[in-house]
């Protein structure tokens, strides 16, 4: 392991970002907002409480997974992308620098942006709604767990991706669905029965279950098997990774 080669690349994406902090940050910001506006307001005028956690606290961890699943696939996978589109990946498969330390180093700066972000929008609610954290150290967990798992999943949007177009698809058409339908502003308890059955084989369900429960201790499925289903999803993206370098996937043509 070459800790410089992995801060070399760390660094010089996080000034990538922080050259944009105003529109990285700004964004995010106002779509909480907005959120606020129409759930919390609209909404939640008319439910009062969500098993026993009022409406705008209630869908609060639903909008900072919203935000981390989206921002981190984003930033892994434009971090990634770019050098191939230009040709300057062949700089860092020609370095003295291996696979795995090109992967920490665009993946931990990925999940630091998506952090950093699911944070301020932890700040902005709590100027809607009162908010308290009833475990801390799960919460800092699962923020950490989603961000890495989905920069690494982004990490093989970039990869996999040979046009913008290819870029946005799997966010737009699959991530962004999957979170709005995977109870971030509902609970799937409220669902009937088969609807709910159903709700149980989207993966999203999961990280947002667990992120809740750390929140007020109210989970739509077991904190435990949110954590196990967190865990195998980072480990498939892992090994998903692994094969692409190993094969030279989208890499060396």
């Amino acid at each position: 392991m070459n800790p410089q080669s992995v801060l070399a690349i760390y660094i010089f994406e996080m000034k990538r970002f922080f050259r944009t902090l105003f529109q990285s940050l700004i964004s995010p910001v106002i779509s909480t907002v907005l959120y606020f506006v129409v759930f919390g307001a609209a909404i939640g005028s008319r439910i009062q409480n969500i098993e026993g956690v009022s409406y705008g606290a209630f869908i609060v961890p639903g909008l900072i997974m919203l935000s981390l699943l989206t921002q981190s696939i984003s930033n892994a996978s434009i971090a990634i992308y770019f050098p191939r589109f230009t040709g300057t990946i062949y700089e860092y498969l020609a370095a003295p620098i291996s696979a795995v330390e090109m992967v920490i180093g665009f993946v931990g700066a990925a999940s630091t942006k998506s952090v950093i972000i699911g944070l301020v929008i932890l700040a902005t609610s709590a100027f809607f709604v009162p908010l308290s954290i009833a475990h801390p150290f799960w919460m800092v967990l699962f923020l950490l767990l989603t961000a890495i798992t989905f920069s690494l999943f982004g990490f093989i949007i970039g990869m996999w991706a040979d046009s913008f177009e290819k870029l946005q698809l799997i966010p737009l058409l699959v991530i962004t669905p999957l979170t709005f339908l995977g109870g971030s502003f509902y609970s799937i308890k409220v669902l009937p029965p088969v609807w709910h059955t159903i709700s149980l084989f989207n993966p999203v369900v999961y990280l947002i279950s667990g992120f809740r429960w750390s929140f007020n201790e109210v989970a739509d499925v077991n904190v435990g098997v949110s954590l196990g289903m967190t865990f195998v999803f980072l480990l498939l993206c892992l090994a998903v990774i692994g094969w692409m370098f190993k094969t030279g996937y989208r890499l060396k043509s």
